[in-house]
């Protein structure tokens, strides 16, 4: 419990510096790969996206810091890729993501671990691949970690995080299908000498929790070559109409907002004839300025009923066509993982409720997946994540060890 709680501390002390600096963040900076703010790029048509999912279309050199002061650098062989992958309907899209090599010695073949960020902003500047350089991803000891074990790790950015079009927030299918295609970019990226058909696996707290959750679910049809040992999921997202009530108003209100945005642009929703003119302005502000720290400093304890041309919460509208059914489609738990997974929830969560993990974990046994649901008494969604990482990191090690997943079904 101790070194846990080190952990912790450390995660938080690194937040703590995030949200310090980030402000200072200039919000076009490091344009990669002629998909930075709308402003700086050239749109990518279609028509020069690759055929396969998870095809690398291009890739430069990176760097990884743990702090904004640039410090500590990760000592790592560090790649930022563009790849191919599908949106919710199918459609060609392009993603940005980082793929990370670990210098420390390894067994063969090098596992890789498809690390599925939690919520970063909606803004471009907000993308993993862009703060890892700059020293202001909040996760970014959480990747270490992963990296300390001699694996490989590929890290997301998501649909619409620094690529054209606003971030899907929350998408269940885009989500997942971008981290399971960002492990394929992994096994083909040139030059990383990493196994093309080895052992890999998935890992995501928060919103990558419901991400690597949702690829867990998806990877069985859409990408059933991919050799996975097991999933880690913290704190996933799996019902969203229990999510949205906790957040309204809370300290984390502007994740709803992220939501909203998201869900919209991902089923082609326009949002604008539901928000007033404070409402409007809250949500492009979000999209175009703010990664996460900054829109909770900026806007805390945000209720949803301010924003609206009618005085009614947002919270209402999820009873009602379209998005009843929108909401319905991003539940987790309706689908069979076929790999082992390790659930971890803290039973202080103020953002995820303990609940939703715990449904998760007996929907899942339910279908047949060996769970290992596990709870700590962590204070606080965002320094619980230390926790996920303890639990992980060892779990992951004995998947790849070959040994028989525990299960508490």
């Amino acid at each position: 419990m101790k070194s846990l709680l080190r952990t912790a501390a450390a995660v938080l002390t690194v937040c703590s510096s995030w949200v310090l600096t980030l402000g200072a963040q200039p919000a076009g900076a490091h344009t990669f790969l002629s998909v930075g703010r709308a402003a700086e790029r050239p749109h990518t048509s279609a028509a020069a996206l690759p055929a396969g999912n998870g095809d690398v279309i291009s890739s430069e050199p990176a760097v990884f810091y743990l702090d904004p002061l640039k410090a500590v650098k990760v000592d790592a062989n560090v790649e930022r890729i563009l790849y191919g992958s599908t949106d919710r309907t199918g459609k060609p899209i392009a993603v940005t993501g980082t793929v990370l090599t670990s210098r420390t010695a390894s067994p063969a073949p090098r596992p890789i671990i498809a690390f599925a960020p939690g919520t970063q902003g909606l803004a471009d500047k907000c993308a993993p691949s862009r703060q890892m350089a700059e020293g202001t991803e909040y996760e970014g000891l959480p990747v270490k970690n992963l990296l300390d074990q001699g694996w490989a790790v590929v890290v997301t950015d998501y649909q619409g995080l620094g690529t054209p079009g606003v971030h899907t927030y929350m998408d269940r299918e885009a989500e997942g299908r971008a981290v399971l295609d960002s492990l394929r970019a992994a096994q083909r990226l040139q030059g990383t000498q990493l196994p093309a058909d080895g052992p890999v696996a998935l890992y995501g707290y928060s919103q990558g929790g419901g991400a690597a959750a949702a690829a867990a679910e998806l990877a069985p049809s859409y990408a059933p070559e991919l050799q996975i040992k097991g999933a880690v999921v913290g704190a996933a997202p799996a019902d969203l109409d229990a999510v949205a009530a906790n957040l309204d108003g809370s300290a984390y209100g502007a994740f709803f907002n992220y939501s909203l945005s998201g869900l919209g642009a991902s089923y082609g929703i326009d949002i604008n004839p539901y928000l007033n003119f404070f409402g409007k302005g809250v949500t492009n502000d979000l999209r175009d300025n703010l990664c996460t720290a900054q829109a909770l400093a900026k806007y805390p304890f945000l209720k949803s009923r301010l924003l609206t041309v009618d005085g009614r919460p947002l919270t209402d509208r999820l009873s009602y066509a379209p998005w009843k059914a929108i909401v319905a489609d991003q539940r987790l738990g309706t689908r069979k993982p076929a790999v082992p997974v390790l659930l971890s929830h803290s039973r202080f969560d103020d953002v995820i409720p303990y609940r939703v993990g715990e449904q998760l974990a007996a929907d899942w046994c339910a279908l047949g997946t060996t769970v290992k649901f596990t709870s700590n008494i962590v204070p606080g969604h965002i320094a619980a994540s230390a926790a996920t990482s303890s639990e992980g990191t060892p779990w992951l090690a004995d998947r790849f060890a070959g040994k028989t997943a525990p299960s508490t079904c």
